[in-house]
């Protein structure tokens, strides 16, 4: 089994998993479940507060293969596949590690 980075072991799967981000939680569970969803989401702050969780936990919540789903779509390949980061249909956008941005 290959080495796997504890914080990506770790990482939540849900968005009950994200601790201390309880607005954000309540905000994009209210948007999913009344099917209010924007057209773009900008997750800001500094490093550590889960702002890459949040966004995948919303990519998987929003590409369940039975349509929108608070609950994350824990159980299909598609959600692990963007928890991995190899989906096709997610693309992670690091400004920072991608370019020569300091």
């Amino acid at each position: 089994m290959a080495y796997e980075v504890t914080a990506t072991r770790k990482r939540p799967k849900t968005l009950d998993g994200l601790v201390g981000q309880e607005f954000v939680v309540a905000t994009l569970k209210n948007s999913i479940q009344e099917g209010r969803i924007a057209h773009a989401y900008l997750f800001s702050g500094p490093r550590g507060v889960g702002k890459t969780s949040a966004a995948r936990i919303l990519a998987r919540s929003l590409n369940c293969p039975e349509g929108p789903s608070a609950d994350g779509c824990i159980n299909d390949t598609e959600g692990d596949s963007i928890t991995r980061g190899t989906a096709l249909d997610v693309i992670e956008i690091d400004g920072a590690s991608n370019t020569s941005v300091n």
